[in-house]
């Protein structure tokens, strides 16, 4: 009998159902589903799997109304974030269904005297997709859209807490895409290890440094592309535009701040260090658990979240609300939060906390708010604030981080890669880029004159 897992709902901590949990059986018949689907859609034109792509973009638009139930049964966010979630989604399946379509100009041409050569970018085969719960549907999307387009099969293992979207893209990709072209599989940790070890020719994963560094030692000599979350710092300089406060405060509690790229530590100069705790505690206070972001997933995270706020050592704190509903009381809701006066190696700075948390610091220079910002083991996004537009894109340029704004955070689009550094992981999301991801270059050299024989 297949094993099962109780799903919570983590707006009231109460059971609101169960999902499968696959097991060796499980993987290794979904592996092998994609093996064989992988001949025949590999096979198309990129204009057929530009036109199914597009197909299953528009299945998601068609049914959004149950992505955005299904996304906040399983994560608790608000409507309005889940729906802003799945047009994101749908728009990524169209730009990769163009994207299909605008292969790289391979290098050709006289290289070596009497021959001409060609290089093709291949698919690697079956992909294994491993995405967390944070952003179930989109982060399965950036994974699974460019793998596609390059002409891969994809499994895709969800979070064990957050399977619900992803079922329904199955089905909705066997209707647009045929048969076990993309398919979910779902389960626990130990499901997703055993599709990483299992039949597959790549691994994609977004998560924890620590599982990633777990995938990677699992996977052996597959490719591996790892996302693996942030401590993203923020350089907030005497001259920040006056929403400054706001949009950190809109941008810290997005998700209720679990997402990779959220804003994590503010770095100011000593000489505005007391406005930016008052401006930033007083948009902080205005954002309110319940009415304005969701809960923390999961019992793991709320407790670890409780575990690094406990043990900081700051001597300021700022408080928001809870606008709770009836019933909600027993979920993971967790207020907006500021913590300030903390030593630089506080495990609120040091560790990635992964909610509606800022930490802010002070440094003397801007040259030691640089060696603050740079001095984590993550480096995946990070922003300035400054109405100098040479000196703030100058300080964007020597941040430690895959990808940086300026008077922004959080501004993503199809078009523009993303990705990390050092404990951040490696590979690209995003952009046309991505492909490139899921694809290996095949050199093929023809001989074209045929040498003298005398």
């Amino acid at each position: 009998m297949l094993e099962t897992v109780q799903l919570i709902d983590p707006r009231t901590g109460r059971v609101r159902g169960s999902s499968a949990v696959a097991r060796d059986a499980q993987v290794a018949a979904a592996t092998r589903a994609g093996r064989r689907a992988l001949t025949g859609w590999r096979a198309l034109t990129p204009r057929e799997r530009s036109r199914r792509l597009d197909r299953l973009a528009g299945l998601i638009e068609e049914h959004a109304a149950e992505y955005v139930a299904l996304e906040c049964a399983g994560t608790g966010k608000p409507e309005h974030e889940a729906a802003g979630e799945v047009e994101q989604t749908a728009d990524l399946f169209r730009f990769y269904a163009w994207a299909a379509r605008t292969r790289s100009a391979p290098a050709a041409g006289g290289l070596v005297a009497g021959h001409e050569s060609w290089v093709r970018w291949e698919p690697l085969g079956v992909v294994g997709v491993v995405v967390p719960w944070n952003y179930p549907l989109l982060m399965a999307a950036w994974r699974c859209a460019p793998a596609l387009a390059a002409g891969n099969t994809v499994v895709a293992k969800p979070a064990e807490t957050t399977p619900d979207s992803l079922l329904l893209f199955a089905a909705h990709a066997g209707e647009a895409l045929g048969e076990a072209v993309a398919q979910t599989l779902p389960g626990d940790r130990e499901s997703g290890r055993l599709l990483v070890a299992g039949d597959v020719d790549m691994v994609a994963f977004t998560g924890s440094a620590r599982a990633g560094a777990d995938v990677a030692a699992r996977a052996g000599t597959k490719r591996v592309s790892l996302e693996l979350g942030g401590n993203s710092p923020v350089v907030i300089l005497p001259d920040a535009p006056d929403d400054t406060w706001e949009q950190l405060a809109r941008a810290t509690t997005y998700n209720a701040g679990q997402s990779c790229a959220v804003p994590a530590r503010v770095i100011t100069l000593g000489v505005n260090y007391e406005t930016v705790v008052d401006r930033l505690g007083e948009a902080m206070r205005r954002r309110a658990a319940g009415r304005d972001f969701g809960p923390l997933n999961n019992p793991d995270q709320a407790a670890r979240y409780d575990r690094i706020v406990a043990a900081s050592s700051a001597k300021v704190t700022v408080t928001g609300e809870l606008a709770l509903e009836d019933g909600e009381s027993g979920g993971h809701w967790r207020p907006a939060r500021i913590l300030a006066d903390l030593p630089d190696d506080d495990p609120a700075v040091v560790e990635e906390v992964f909610g509606p948390l800022l930490t802010v610091q002070s440094a003397p220079s801007v040259e030691d708010a640089i060696a603050l910002a740079n001095g984590v083991p993550q480096a995946l996004a990070a922003s300035v604030w400054t109405r100098d537009l040479e000196a703030g894109l100058d300080l964007a340029g020597r941040l430690n981080a895959g990808e940086a704004w300026l008077n922004c955070h959080l501004v993503q689009t199809a078009e523009l890669p993303h990705g990390g550094r050092g404990a951040s992981g490696h590979g690209t999301d995003l952009s046309t880029l991505a492909l490139h991801e899921y694809q290996r270059p095949k050199t093929i050299t023809a001989r074209v004159t045929t040498p003298w024989s005398g």
